[in-house]
Order: structure tokens, then C-alpha cells, then sequence
């Protein structure tokens, strides 16, 4: 509606300051000629809003002057108050300030649109976090949230998986990312992304630096290679194919969703149901054991051969003390 194009528009101009027309085209889905007849719009409205044309033109709102958010719409402020990552604000400190915001918000808000809005904040809750987890360690963000507000570079001492000491790196730090409960820092070293989980940094310091962002890159495009790079696994990973007691079926999928490849054929009837997995490297088979006998692996045949080490392994294990 034009109406909720205006109000975008106003709002852009607002946090932004000068935007080029072809920017809040863009980012509108309308034609540029459209944005102009849109300040057009707002001018006789009585907003006191101005185009300047030329390389480094915009459109710009008079200087001082706010709008409130009286023009959110229902479901926008049901949206406001349904909090995705309750933890995230608790480990940035800001459990306070988010409360502060969501009351000026609430005042706000049009008076029809605060009971649903107060009703949802008790109806609706979203917990990022996984069953069974386990204790997760503290973590201090304090010091990469400083540094990447400051745009500085950060001298890192990462204790990598499944080693003991922990290695130093200077890195240049896009943001953090909190994904299912853990928190990442997104930084370039020499030049290249990488992820570092803030529960294995050891000491962390700012320098002073200024950070050296590859150009034209943002935090959510280093976000979305390095994601790519953790779940498109490399073509020489291990493909396994297992059979799982029907019974332990709903068990397996959640605890093997991240290997799944293909969900098990289940025809409702037969005691075993066939599923392929996944895996990065061979020995990674060896996860299996954990099911007993309630699944089997059929295929490749290394595969199997590996499977049956680990569990000769665990076998002489516990002989030992027999």
C-alpha cells in the first residue's frame, strides 16, 4: 500500500539521514520515478523532506526533524514484542535496555493495537537454545562487542576442537552471530572468513588498529559463506547407508538430523527403516555405535569395516577390567 511506503520511506530518511532515490527503490521493489512522486507525497503533507540531484545527491529530511511510530500496523506490532533470542540481549547486556525500548515502544504504539501487543509478549515465547545442551561455559563479549563497534582489530589467543593449547590470531572482526544458542565471532584472517566460537576464546584485546574489512563485504554476506562452507559438505565426505529399528526411528532423526541426507523411507509396516547419511570423514562413522543395536550399517564397506573397529575398541576396553 502507499500509505505503508510512505511510512517506510519516512522512517528510512529518519535513521539514515540522505538516501540516493535509487537506494529507496531498491529497497521499496518500486521504480525511481515512483520514489520522487513519493517525496512529492510526503512534501505536501507538510513533512519537510527535500531531493538533491547530482553524484553525491539524496533525498534528506530538514534537519531536527522526528516522527513517532504511529503508523504500525497490527501484526507489525504483535511482531515487536514476540522476542526471537531472549538470551542474545542477556549476553550483550542489554536485558534492560531491550526492556526500556519495548515500553516507549508500547507507548507508542496505537491504542487499539496494545492489548494484542501485550497479549503476545505473554503467548508467545521462542527459546534459540537445544534441549539437552549440556552446561555451556560463560562467555565474556564485552570485549568483541566493544571492538566491533569500534571497527578495531582484535588480538585473539582460540583454543581450536580437539586441541589442548590455544593458538593466537589477529583478525578483523565483521560482527557476532548467535546461532541456536552459541555465539560466533565473523572475522577476516589475512584476508579470509572465519569463525570463531566465543566460548573458545581464551583472551581477547582490542588494538588499536582500525579494522581491514574486505570492501564491499558486510557481517551477513561473511555470515552466509562461512555457513555455506559448515553445511555443503566437500565432495569427499563419506556417504553411509543404515537401517534403524523402527522403534528408536524418532530418536535417530532428531539426534542425526545434521548427517541426514535423505529422510528413511517408511512404509508404516516393516520393523527396520532404511535412511542415508553423511558424514565429513570415515572415523566420524563411528557415532553410530551409540545406538547399539538398534541401527546397522549396510553400506560402504569401509564404512562397516570402521564401525566394527570401534567397537572391537570398546570391547577390549572394557575387558581390560573384566
Amino acid at each position: 500500500m502507499k500509505s505503508d511506503r510512505l511510512l517506510s520511506i519516512l522512517l528510512l530518511l529518519q535513521t539514515r539521514g540522505r538516501v540516493p532515490a535509487h537506494e529507496l527503490a531498491d529497497r521499496l521493489e518500486v521504480s525511481v520515478r515512483t520514489i520522487y512522486r513519493d517525496i512529492e507525497a510526503l512534501s505536501a503533507s507538510g513533512v519537510p523532506v527535500y531531493a538533491e540531484r547530482g553524484r553525491h545527491g539524496g533525498i534528506e529530511l530538514l534537519a531536527g526533524f522526528r516522527t513517532d511510530v504511529t503508523g504500525l500496523t497490527a501484526d507489525e506490532s504483535r511482531a515487536l514484542f514476540i522476542l526471537a533470542a531472549q538470551g542474545a540481549h542477556a549476553a550483550l547486556g542489554l536485558d534492560a535496555a531491550l526492556g526500556s525500548a519495548l515500553r516507549k515502544v508500547m507507548a507508542a504504539l496505537p491504542v487499539p493495537y496494545r492489548p494484542a501487543a501485550e497479549v503476545t509478549s505473554r503467548r508467545i515465547l521462542v527459546d534459540a537454545t537445544r534441549w539437552k545442551s549440556g552446561p555451556q561455559q560463560a562467555v565474556d563479549l564485552q570485549v568483541l562487542q566493544d571492538a566491533v563497534f569500534a571497527d578495531r582489530r582484535l588480538k585473539l589467543r582460540y583454543r581450536h576442537s580437539g586441541e589442548r593449547e590455544p593458538r593466537t590470531y589477529t583478525v578483523d572482526p565483521y560482527g557476532l552471530v548467535a546461532k541456536a544458542g552459541v555465539w560466533y565471532l565473523v572475522a577476516d584472517r589475512r584476508g579470509a572468513p572465519r569463525l570463531f566460537r566465543a566460548d573458545r576464546i581464551r583472551s581477547a584485546r582490542a588494538l588499536d588498529e582500525p579494522v581491514r574489512r574486505r570492501a564491499g563485504v558486510e557481517l551477513a554476506d561473511a555470515w552466509e559463506a562461512l555457513r555455506r562452507q559448515v553445511e555443503e559438505r566437500p565432495g569427499d565426505g563419506v556417504d553411509v547407508t543404515v537401517r534403524v529399528r523402527r522403534e528408536r526411528l524418532d530418536m535417530f532423526q532428531r539426534m542425526m538430523a545434521a548427517q541426514l541426507t535423505e529422510l528413511p523411507d517408511d512404509d508404516g509396516e516393516s520393523d527396520w527403516v532404511t535412511a542415508r547419511l553423511t558424514y565429513p570423514a570415515l572415523r566420524a562413522v563411528r557415532q553410530l555405535l551409540a545406538f547399539s543395536d538398534q541401527v546397522e550399517l549396510l553400506d560402504p564397506p569401509e564404512a562397516r569395516a570402521e564401525l566394527l573397529a570401534g567397537a572391537r575398541s570398546v570391547a577390549a576396553l572394557y575387558q581390560q577390567g573384566a
